[in-house]
């Protein structure tokens, strides 16, 4: 009796396929943890990060590391990482054209 639960490959989104979760799931899901938590960390400082002080700083980013945990459930089915990639590039492309205005107004 196989007792290793099993996922079909289309019922993955693209990054659950892209660390292998249907041939090794624990190593692939820490993989795909690995990789919201990174993602989610990029989100942050680019989006909503202020100056704030060190322990306070230790609180937030232990507090995202916590909540990435369920996020990581949700990835392996729904495009969360695909999300949070989408949401990096569009703050990525707004601190370029900020830094740009800010320099023409200099």
């Amino acid at each position: 009796m196989n007792t290793e639960p099993t996922i079909q490959s289309e019922d993955l989104s693209f990054f659950a396929k892209l660390v292998g979760i249907e041939d090794n799931m624990t190593m692939g899901f820490y993989l795909l943890y690995a990789i919201i938590v990174i993602l989610c960390i990029v989100v942050y400082r680019l989006g909503f990060a202020k100056k704030l002080p060190i322990l306070k700083n230790v609180i937030v980013y232990a507090v995202l590391v916590i909540g990435c945990f369920p996020l990581t459930f949700f990835g392996i089915g729904l495009p969360v990482a695909e999300g949070l990639v989408a949401s990096a590039v569009v703050l990525i492309i707004y601190k370029m054209r900020l830094n740009q205005s800010k320099k023409k107004e200099a």
